[in-house]
């Protein structure tokens, strides 16, 4: 799989995604995810892109659906360090709002409410 998801307290996990994702990785990505989020264990997805080359319409399918299911939980999103065109999909999509170009310690200690900016 081209992703990876790490754990970290208060519910916090931060999913980094490699290479290409297109349909085919997106089913089994958003399988692992909307599990861990329908089994409680979830308030806030981190999706670092900063290894990302290529995401198509699938992609940001993947990352608005865990939105969608987040919301049921109160929780939140934050798109991580996308390419400049990535971006612009997310602008276009309504999402510029999440997107955040930082580290993910600093992504991660916003989340916990630790750094004020």
């Amino acid at each position: 799989m081209n992703f990876k998801m790490t754990m970290y307290e208060n519910q916090v996990a931060v999913i980094q995604l490699y290479g290409e994702l297109d349909h085919h990785e997106v089913e089994k990505i958003r399988s692992h995810i909307s599990s861990t989020i329908l089994q409680g264990n979830l308030k806030t997805l981190i999706w670092n892109l900063q290894y990302l080359q290529f995401m198509d319409s699938a992609g940001v399918g993947l990352i608005l659906g865990r939105m969608r299911e987040l919301h049921t939980v109160d929780g939140q999103t934050i798109i991580l360090n996308p390419s400049r065109t990535m971006e612009k999909i997310f602008r276009f999509s309504g999402l510029a709002s999440y997107i955040v170009h930082d580290s993910e310690e600093t992504a991660i200690m916003q989340v916990r409410g630790i750094v004020n900016g």
